[in-house]
């Protein structure tokens, strides 16, 4: 009789952790596993070595400032974050306000085409995104607008995850990766019909600077879409409470530092660019795009128990660990800047690099 409650036990406990691991712990069916969690491109025993050289981004203000130092402390997020973002997110790293009656995946889809159709490209068109990550926004782009995706990422790992979900998606021959700065892109000049941004450059440290390479490698009369974090005209830089919001945000997502709403556009006038529209599409009557984050709080505490345990058994890097609740506790500050609407991740601006003036001949 004890064997056989023993025996029970064990079933019913490698049942739960199959359940737990193999089917509720992935967000997508082409989603990544809890047992494959990585560091990205960091060997596993440097993981949590490279969490705390992350950090130490933070205690240093001074090195926030340098612009040079701010494309590797990107990458080093990206491969903490990327397995972890695409097992309880999806493959789509970024916000859309919620629609009643879809679903997160079907709302952000929605959100991506909207991106495309605002740059009324053709079939066989060449379009740019920049900030890519793993894939998201480019296949459910390139499937809806038929036009052919050039993404690119500093991030090494989210190139080969990208392609990986491109071939999976039988979309490798539409949608290309490149691995590369979007502040210094080895694109000719004049090469694209469209480009777009979906929450992306918020990792730039200038603006100007990327703003001004994609003016650069658009086709005169060409459009680009981008949806901008910033901060907006709610936010008090004296209230100590915003203040704590807003750089929770930049410390937990790898921001050299929020943007106001208002400098958006006029920086893109000053690389040259056209202002065709801009606006919060956070703003009502837009469904709040933040209640995925609170409905997830259950989720998370699964999720970091199953961390915790793979990361003890080894089979998860220990850093791993920390990244994870770093995540959460991001994801709170993330929630209070959308309640209190002083910040929004989808500040959308729509410009056009203007025509090629003609030069009238002398008679």
């Amino acid at each position: 009789m004890e064997f056989f409650t023993l025996f029970c036990t064990a079933f019913l406990l490698a049942g739960g952790l199959y359940w737990f691991v193999c089917i509720l712990g992935s967000a997508e069916q082409k989603g990544k596993h809890a047992v494959q969690l990585s560091g990205g491109s960091i060997a596993k025993e440097n993981v949590q070595d490279n969490y705390q050289q992350y950090w130490s981004f933070f205690r240093r203000p001074k090195e926030i400032e340098k612009a040079e130092k701010v494309p590797a402390f990107v990458d080093t997020f990206y491969n903490l974050v990327t397995d972890i973002y695409e097992w309880g997110w999806g493959q789509s790293f970024h916000f859309s306000p919620s629609v009643p009656g879809k679903s997160h995946r079907e709302a952000t889809r929605i959100h991506e085409e909207m991106a495309v159709d605002l740059l009324n490209v053709k079939p066989g068109a060449r379009i740019l995104d920049a900030g890519c990550g793993v894939g998201g926004p480019m296949r459910a782009i390139a499937a809806h607008s038929g036009a052919n995706v050039v993404g690119i990422t500093i991030n090494e790992y989210q190139v080969n995850r990208a392609r990986t979900h491109n071939k999976k998606a039988g979309l490798d021959k539409q949608c290309e990766v490149v691995c590369g700065n979007f502040l210094q892109m080895p694109f000719a000049d004049n090469s694209f019909d469209g480009a777009y941004s979906i929450e992306a450059t918020c990792h730039a440290p200038k603006l100007e600077e990327v703003y001004s390479e994609i003016y650069r490698i658009l086709k005169p009369g060409c459009l680009y879409v981008s949806y901008e974090w910033v901060t907006t005209e709610l936010y008090r830089g004296d209230d100590p409470e915003q203040v704590e919001v807003i750089q929770g945000i930049e410390r937990g997502d790898a921001l050299p530092g929020l943007r106001s709403y208002k400098d958006i556009a006029q920086v893109a006038k000053t690389v040259g660019f056209e202002v065709i529209k801009e606006k919060d599409l956070a703003k009502p009557p837009a469904n709040p795009w933040w209640t995925r984050l609170k409905m997830g709080r259950i989720a998370y505490w699964r999720n970091h128990i199953l961390v915790t345990v793979l990361a003890w058994l080894g089979i998860a890097p220990k850093g791993v660990v920390d990244v994870h609740e770093m995540l959460f506790v991001t994801a709170d500050y993330l929630t209070r800047g959308g309640e209190t609407g002083i910040f929004t991740p989808m500040h959308m601006i729509l410009c056009r690099k203007p025509e090629s003036k003609s030069v009238s001949s002398s008679t």
